[in-house]
């Protein structure tokens, strides 16, 4: 039987390494498929799903709106929850005039963060982009006055001395009472529909796997990761990965349509037509 040989992006981060250890180091029943995986940075893995170069794609909630021509979420392998927001960080406390007028260092302008940080704040325009491992140094040396963190830097900012001004997860659950999306697992929309299921129940099973073995993935995390603290890499994935990782169920289904309703409702999207999730 001839393989389907498929792209896949991630991001190095230890969510995404942890969730995709078994499926992609051959410890799933998944013959039928052959990966070639890459690495990208959160903002370079929506920019390469607008180029629709790979097959399956982790890719922010944010972005998702303009790629329904092309991808489909498939309901596992996500982060999705509560408390698990992006954090607007500074050196010092900051008014919202202040902070209307900063310059804000960004990881990215499709990111779910900054489509946050335009909801919480849409006066504040003045931004710019950084890879988010850099923008606790760029605050820090003054080439930003405040920054936009995920990741890793949300266990790490107040040992730089950094203190958080916002944290955005939990402006939108105040505002919309319900989990946060941050990003998905994309397939491609004319991809075979069977194959489309495969693909989500093997990446439930990788979770699955994940969460029975969790040393087994350390060293791919490890090598991977901005932050080789294994205590801080502990702590990302107890934060971005959880039972909705597994399957969104009705919960995470609606926390999604909660987020395209608000970002249809401020004028950030179009009105979505085609379905979201596959089948």
């Amino acid at each position: 039987m001839s393989k389907h040989k498929l792209k896949l992006g991630i991001s190095p981060c230890p969510n995404d390494t942890f969730i995709f250890h078994a499926l992609t180091h051959g410890l799933l029943d998944s013959d039928e498929f052959e990966f070639e995986v890459d690495h990208l940075d959160v903002e370079a893995l929506n920019n390469k799903a607008a180029e629709e170069y790979y097959d399956i794609i982790k890719i922010s909630y944010a972005t998702v709106a303009d790629q329904l021509s092309n991808y489909q979420l498939l309901r596992s392998g996500g982060a999705l929850g509560k408390g698990v927001g992006p954090l607007l960080i500074a050196k010092e406390e900051m008014t919202e005039e202040q902070i209307d007028e900063a310059l804000i260092a960004i990881p990215g302008q499709n990111t779910t963060a900054n489509f946050l940080l335009s909801l919480a704040y849409p006066r504040a325009q003045n931004k710019k982009e950084l890879v988010f491992s850099d923008i606790e140094e760029a605050i820090l040396n003054e080439e930003a006055d405040a920054g936009l963190i995920i990741h890793e830097n949300r266990f790490t900012y107040q040992d730089k001395g950094l203190i958080s001004l916002m944290d955005l997860g939990n402006y939108w659950e105040e505002v919309s009472s319900s989990l946060i999306p941050l990003g998905g697992i994309a397939v491609k929309r004319n991809m075979q529909e069977e194959l489309k299921l495969k693909l989500n129940n093997l990446v439930r099973e990788s979770v699955e796997y994940a969460f029975q073995d969790p040393r087994a993935s350390r060293d791919y995390v490890k090598a991977h990761s901005a932050d080789l603290n294994d205590e801080v890499i502990d702590q990302h994935i107890e934060l971005y990965v959880n039972k909705y990782s597994i399957d969104l169920g009705k919960e995470g289904e609606k926390a999604v349509q909660t987020f395209f309703d608000k970002a249809l409702e401020k004028g950030l999207i179009d009105e979505l037509i085609q379905p979201i999730f596959v089948a």
